[in-house]
C-alpha cells in the first residue's frame, strides 16, 4: 500500500511539472512565446470588438487595464508592480516619460502600418522623429454651447466668455493647465510659459472671469451640459461629441485664435515583458479599418488618413472636429513642464477656485 501510494505521488508530481512547465512556457518573456498582452488604457477607449478581433487573429490574449489620469499612470509605472506591454499617455505625459526612462525607444521596421498616420500628426514637438510614440487619437480643447440659451456668434473666441450676458452660465474644465490656457491666449501669451508674473497677469483675468462661471467640474459636465443646465460649457472635443450625441442642441467651437491641441499616445514601457506584441498590437490598430472602427466606436478624431477616409462626410466635414488648416495653425501642445512650474500652474488654479465659489 505504502508502495502504491509512493506511485500516485509521484505520478502527480509528475503532471504538476508539466502543468507548471506548459505554463511558464506560456507566459515567460518574448525568447519563449509569451501569449499574454498587458495594455494600460483610458476607459472606455477601445472598441471592445478590437481587442477579440486581435486575440482571434494573432493568439494573443489581451490583458486590459485601465486608468483616469496621465499621474496615476504614471505613478503605477513608476513602482513597477505590473509590467505592461502598452501604455496610452497623453502627449507632455510622453516626455515625462521620455526623460525618466520609462519607454522604450521604437524600431519603426515593426510597424510598416505607421504609413498611414498623416505627416501632420508626426515629428511633434513631444517626440521628435516619433522615436517612442505613435498617435493613437488626438482632439482640442473647445467650447461647447446650448443653441436653445445663447447664439452661435457669442462664443466664437474665448474672450467672449467674459461677457456680462453670460453671468452664471459657463463650466469650466477642472484643469489648470487648460483653464490657464484660455486665459494666457486671450492675453497672447504661449500656453507653455514658465513665466510667474504672466501667470500671476493670467490669473487676475480668470478672476474677472467668476461672475460667469456656475462651476467647476469633470466628468460631471456632460450630465450638466445634457440636460441643459448651462449655456456654455469648456470642454475637450471627444466629450463634447458624447454630449451632442445626448442633446442636439449641443454644438461644439474651437475658437479660431487658439486652443490647445492635445495627442493621446501609444508607447512600449519599458519594463514591457512582450514587445513582440506590443508591436503587433500597434500595427494592428494603425491598420485602416481598425483604425476606423476604433474612431466611430471612441468618437474622437483619428491621425489616420486612410482611416479618415474610410468615415462618413458627415464625421470628416465637421470642422468642430476636424478644424480646418487655418485654425490648425494656431493650436498647441502642453510641454511638459518643472515640477517647480506646474506646482505654480495648480497653486493659482486653487486660488482661482476658491475666489469663484
Amino acid at each position: 500500500m505504502k508502495k502504491l501510494l509512493t506511485i500516485i505521488v509521484g505520478i502527480l508530481a509528475l503532471c504538476l511539472l508539466l502543468v507548471c512547465g506548459e505554463y511558464a512556457l506560456n507566459h515567460r518573456g518574448n525568447t519563449g512565446g509569451h501569449r499574454v498582452l498587458t495594455i494600460y488604457n483610458w476607459g472606455d477607449y477601445i472598441d471592445p470588438a478590437l481587442i477579440s478581433k486581435f486575440e482571434k487573429r494573432t493568439g494573443y490574449k489581451v490583458d486590459y487595464e485601465t486608468f483616469d489620469s496621465n499621474e496615476s499612470m504614471l505613478t503605477k509605472l513608476r513602482q513597477g508592480g505590473t509590467n505592461y506591454d502598452l501604455v496610452i499617455p497623453s502627449e507632455y505625459t510622453v516626455q515625462r516619460m521620455k526623460k525618466e526612462g520609462l519607454v522604450a525607444r521604437l524600431d519603426h521596421q515593426k510597424l510598416p502600418n505607421l504609413r498611414y498616420i498623416d505627416r501632420q500628426f508626426l515629428n511633434r514637438s513631444f517626440d521628435r522623429g516619433n522615436e517612442y510614440s505613435v498617435p493613437y487619437f488626438w482632439g482640442t480643447l473647445g467650447i461647447i454651447y446650448n443653441d436653445q440659451k445663447i447664439n452661435a456668434g457669442a462664443v466664437q473666441h474665448w474672450e467672449q466668455l467674459w461677457s456680462p450676458r453670460l453671468k452664471n452660465n459657463v463650466m469650466l474644465i477642472d484643469s489648470a493647465r487648460d483653464v490657464f490656457a484660455i486665459a494666457l491666449i486671450t492675453q497672447h501669451q504661449s500656453v507653455n510659459t514658465k513665466d510667474f508674473t504672466k501667470l500671476k497677469r493670467a490669473q487676475g483675468h480668470l478672476k474677472a472671469l467668476t461672475p460667469n462661471v456656475k462651476a467647476i467640474v469633470a466628468d460631471e459636465m456632460k450630465m450638466y451640459m445634457e440636460q441643459d443646465e448651462a449655456a456654455i460649457g469648456v470642454t475637450y472635443s471627444g466629450d463634447a461629441r458624447e454630449m451632442m450625441d445626448v442633446n442636439h442642441h449641443l454644438h461644439y467651437v474651437v475658437p479660431s485664435e487658439g486652443s490647445n491641441i492635445w495627442f493621446d499616445n501609444m508607447v512600449i514601457p519599458k519594463r514591457a515583458q512582450n514587445k513582440a506584441a506590443a508591436y503587433a498590437f500597434i500595427n494592428f490598430m494603425l491598420a485602416p479599418a481598425n483604425a476606423a472602427q476604433n474612431a466611430r466606436y471612441v468618437g474622437y478624431a483619428t491621425p489616420n488618413w486612410a482611416a479618415k477616409k474610410r468615415l462618413s462626410k458627415k464625421i470628416t466635414s465637421n470642422q468642430a472636429f476636424y478644424p480646418p488648416q487655418k485654425t490648425m495653425r494656431h493650436l498647441h501642445t502642453y510641454h511638459d513642464l518643472p515640477l517647480k512650474t506646474l506646482g505654480e500652474y495648480n497653486d493659482l488654479f486653487l486660488e482661482f477656485k476658491m475666489f469663484a465659489k
